[in-house]
């Protein structure tokens, strides 16, 4: 029995040396060989918050939301308004629009037109973020 448990430690040992091997030698030509070659773009995070005007009926309330939407497929159409959609949970903030434009100043002029910010029913924040343009090239 001695024996059997002997043998049986050196074959897992052998396995494991040869396998340790194996990842270390992929491991370093998978690094060298798929460093990604991109270039960084700003865009815009808005986080839609709920506003302090939230009273509306509920017809004023979906004509609000019908004119926000008409709004988010305006600003789509531009090429202001990459992404958007709301948030999935029941807290304060109620969505998110990623943005391309050149400044802060520039994306609050594009959200000061929605109609839930305009009437109170939303507010927003605006934060810088980058991402890499277009496609990552690995080579």
């Amino acid at each position: 029995m001695k024996n059997v448990i002997l043998v049986l430690t050196f074959v897992v040992a052998i396995v494991a040396a040869a396998n340790n091997k194996t990842r270390s030698s992929n491991s370093t030509k998978t690094f060298t060989d798929t460093t990604p070659t991109y270039e960084m773009k700003q865009y815009w995070l808005v986080f839609l918050k709920k506003g302090p005007n939230r009273s509306h009926s509920k017809a004023e309330g979906d004509k609000i939301q019908a004119a926000h939407m008409a709004n988010i497929t305006r600003l789509h159409q531009q090429g202001k308004i990459i992404m958007a959609g709301p948030i999935g949970t029941d807290n304060d903030t109620r969505g998110i629009f990623i943005m391309d434009g050149k400044d802060s100043s520039e994306i609050a002029s594009y959200v000061a037109t929605d109609s839930a910010v305009i009437t109170g029913r939303l507010r927003f924040e605006i934060l810088p973020w980058w991402t890499a343009k277009g496609k990552y090239e690995f080579k």
